[in-house]
């Protein structure tokens, strides 16, 4: 089957669910994203978000029961064979995680394992042309002194860095959709700030089709152009992210942002309590 931009949405998330056990943690959900466009899925740890995104290359634990449909160019996902999707990894589906420190390996050095995802989908290059190509994405998000750099194992850089070597490995291969799961909570506001005007940077230079996740809506509106709020498993409200910020209409994305403190938050009453997740 061929995609027909005309006909279908880019991605297409249709009656998703994920079990774990008896344990529901994504019930029937349906989300769409268009290319070139960013999506944000915002929820409190718990709701379902990154089971949702690594339902979608097929990153789900063995002891994970998916159901529903998704949709990528046209092509079911969840229909693939594990060779297929492997195949799809890295070269049109990037993933970047939270948490730097773990996602890169402590033993080979960044450069090195920058270069492996070049190699995995680019086995022509050569080990000279797989630097060359290493060292450049790294001087794409920033990292200064790039060529020395590569040489370095993830301990010596710091958290921003490191974030940034994870950003440079998804981008390398020229991926059609990046999901960012929670790429900046691990970060200090400064620095957080730095990686997300990254993301809106590399975003629009390379025309990337965005899912970015967070539990932080004021994160999400600075990135995202639609929003949809995941709660307990479940879509309860979406559409365009000023829209929503703005002018909530579900109990529970009203009760997301009265908890986020603001200048003109009332110092001398508590932030707004978010109700235990049914």
């Amino acid at each position: 089957m061929h995609y027909d931009e005309a006909m279908a949405p880019f991605l297409q998330i249709s009656n998703l669910s994920v079990h774990f056990g008896t344990t529901c943690a994504v019930k029937g959900i349906n989300l769409t994203l268009e290319e070139g466009e960013v999506l944000g899925l915002v929820g409190e740890s718990g709701s379902g978000k990154s089971a949702t995104a690594l339902a979608i290359p097929g990153l789900l634990p063995p002891t994970a029961t998916v159901n529903g449909q998704i949709s990528f160019l046209g092509r079911d996902l969840l229909g693939l064979a594990s060779g297929q999707l492997r195949s799809l990894r890295g070269s049109q589906i990037a993933m970047i995680f939270q948490e730097p420190m773990t996602a890169l390996n402590p033993v080979l050095t960044i450069g090195s394992q920058i270069a492996e995802a070049v190699q995995a989908h680019s086995s022509h290059w050569s080990r000279h042309e797989s630097s060359r190509k290493t060292i450049e994405a790294l001087e794409a998000v920033g990292i200064p002194d790039a060529a020395r750099r590569y040489n370095d194992f993830p301990h010596q850089l710091s958290g921003g860095q490191r974030q940034r070597v994870l950003i440079a490995m998804a981008l390398i291969n020229k991926p059609r959709l990046l999901i960012a799961d929670e790429p900046t909570t691990a970060l200090d506001v400064t620095v957080q700030a730095q990686i997300l005007d990254l993301l809106r940077a590399l975003q629009i230079e390379h025309k990337l089709s965005m899912l970015f996740i967070s539990h932080d809506l004021a994160v999400v509106g600075q990135v995202a152009s639609r929003v949809a709020v995941m709660r307990a498993g479940e879509i309860v409200e979406q559409g365009p992210c000023a829209q929503l910020l703005t002018h909530p209409e579900h109990e529970y994305t009203k009760s997301l942002l009265a908890a986020v403190p603001t200048m003109r938050s009332d110092r001398s009453q508590p932030l707004a309590r978010i109700r235990p997740q049914s």
